[in-house]
């Protein structure tokens, strides 16, 4: 059974993925249409039945703009960086119980750092205190990988799974190597999808 569904443009640009309840709020408004659905598994309420939307489509354009999609979140920077600290290489599920990932400026903000994707990166709170306010250099603490702004696809499903019908519209819209950045990031939740 579909978890959430892919919203996509008007455009067919994918957007993001929505809950089921809202996806049906947005057709039943008449703000979006079903292009891919699981007819095997309808929702009912009393009076009606719909196909399970896997994939609807805004009717009208949304311009997403280009300053929200480069926004640094934790979300995003931890699926970035795959939940590994940056400078001793564990990943969350290795911390010690009163341990966390944080966001670590390589230039720290206080010496004129910014935070932007090219300076931050994923750290556990252990290795975030130890390099305090320090540069890289000062403290001998380099990241396992230089930090880079990734293509906003890519932070925009960073932490979703995709159905093999929602794959194809990310496939077919922005290419098989964005996909397989997806997968990448996804671990093994898009390992299944087969390719044309």
């Amino acid at each position: 059974m579909i978890a959430g569904c892919l919203a996509l443009n008007a455009s067919y640009e994918p957007l993001t993925m929505v809950p089921l309840r809202r996806a049906l709020r947005l057709v039943i408004d008449g703000k979006a249409e079903i292009v891919e659905a699981d007819r095997h598994a309808p929702v009912r309420s009393e009076k009606h039945a719909f196909p399970r939307p896997a994939v609807i489509r805004l009717t009208r354009y949304v311009h997403v703009p280009r300053r929200f999609r480069r926004q640094v979140t934790n979300t995003f920077l931890f699926a970035r960086d795959d939940y590994q600290c940056q400078y001793c290489g564990r990943r969350s599920s290795e911390l010690k119980p009163r341990e966390s990932l944080t966001r670590d400026h390589l230039i720290p903000m206080s010496r004129g750092g910014t935070n932007e994707w090219s300076n931050v990166v994923t750290a556990c709170s252990s290795c975030n205190t130890r390099k305090a306010n320090r540069m890289p250099a000062e403290i001998g603490m380099h990241p396992l990988h230089a930090p880079v702004e990734p293509h906003f696809v890519h932070l925009s499903w960073a932490v979703r799974r995709l159905t093999p019908i929602q794959a194809q519209y990310i496939r077919t819209f922005y290419g098989e190597e964005t996909l397989r950045e997806l997968e990448k990031i996804e671990g093994s939740g898009l390992r299944a999808v087969g390719r044309p």
